[in-house]
């Protein structure tokens, strides 16, 4: 009774397929049209606030029992198999690959685009501007660690837009091919030994621990090696052939990087949006603060606010602030407009939708 049951429920699962294949098969030739019209008036076919629009509402409209992260990594997979087949779309990244940088390009675009690597951020920028890549992906901060300062010297020397960002949290593990008793060397890159020191502590007190410039290097380098292991992330044991002995080894589980998809493209307004900007100040008492005050007035919310030095003159400095609203908002646009009256400098580096974890 038991097994016919069961086969009576395979069936019905067979139907389902069937019928989700087909629908797939239906939204696919509906957004390849959408393609064409867009190609025709020569808007991107990426559109980042179409992509939130959908999540949202896919994940309003769900009611379990699949949760919320499974049905994104679904619909994140099929707009991905859509976008390949309206566009070759490119994608670079900080690599190599199985970096924290790839894992977020992944995460936003999926894997049926092309990634190309760079093994630096201002090759990412370059690949870009030129057209050899459709779309970058680049690290802006870290909630420990804080900014990515050389990606924001960045944006003062290439014309290139934000389009949407990506929270990604940090998770590392330790990987090898030898259980820990048997473990004498550990490869790493500095900033990741720094964050997982209390595990490595307890369990490798002995062990050699080994500086290198990626954690993909690391992985590398312990799958050819005896007695050896490396800080990295899951990604990396699939391309490596290493097996995961322990996850989330890292001191603190709130270690979560932001990045930043960058492009030449702007991006419409969602109602839900943030607006970067970057400006410069005349050397002078309370500039800052007057400069601010408009914010204040109007009600915006500032998320995020860093100075760099502008490496041209001494004591000259570039503010780069994250707010809240979309530029062509009308409060934003009103602050703005007085804000470029104060400032020697201003550039507005992208309005794009907020994303969530």
């Amino acid at each position: 009774m038991k097994e016919k049951k069961l086969e009576i429920l395979r069936r019905e699962i067979d139907h389902l397929d069937k019928k989700i294949i087909q629908l797939l098969n239906q939204r696919t030739e509906v957004a390849l049209e959408i393609g064409e019209i867009k190609d025709k008036k020569g808007i991107s076919v990426y559109a980042p606030q179409r992509e939130e629009d959908i999540y949202r509402r896919i994940i309003k409209l769900n009611k379990g029992p699949l949760r919320e992260k499974t049905v994104k990594a679904v619909y994140r997979e099929i707009m991905s198999g859509t976008l390949s087949l309206q566009k070759e779309m490119r994608i670079a990244y900080l690599g190599p690959a199985a970096t924290f940088t790839h894992l977020a390009a992944l995460k936003k675009f999926g894997s049926s685009v092309e990634y190309l690597n760079s093994s630096n951020i201002d090759g990412i920028f370059k690949l870009v501007e030129k057209g050899e890549a459709d779309y970058g992906v680049v690290p802006i901060e870290n909630s420990i660690e804080g900014a990515v300062n050389y990606t924001l010297d960045m944006f003062i020397d290439f014309d290139i837009k934000i389009c949407s960002e990506i929270f990604l949290k940090i998770s590392h593990s330790f990987l090898s091919n030898f259980p820990l008793p048997e473990i004498k060397r550990v490869y790493s890159n500095p900033q990741v030994f720094g964050q997982c020191r209390g595990w490595l502590n307890r369990n490798l007190p002995n062990a050699e621990l080994i500086e290198v410039s990626s954690t993909t290097k690391a992985a590398e380098i312990a799958t050819g090696e005896k007695y050896s292991g490396a800080i990295a992330n899951e990604l990396a044991a699939q391309i490596y052939n290493l097996k995961i002995v322990k996850k989330d080894i890292q001191d603190s589980l709130h270690n979560i990087t932001r990045f930043l998809v960058i492009g030449k493209n702007e991006v419409s307004k969602t109602g839900k949006d943030k607006t970067s900007i970057v400006f410069s100040l005349k050397d002078k008492v309370g500039a800052l603060y007057e400069t601010l005050l408009p914010f204040k007035k109007q009600g915006i919310n500032l998320t995020k606010i860093e100075s760099r030095p502008s490496k041209k003159r001494a004591w000259e400095y570039y503010f780069f602030v994250d707010l809240e609203g979309h530029s062509e908002d009308k409060k934003v646009k009103k602050v703005l407009t007085e804000l470029n009256k104060k400032c020697i400098y201003l550039k507005i580096l992208g309005a794009y939708p907020k994303s969530g974890l």
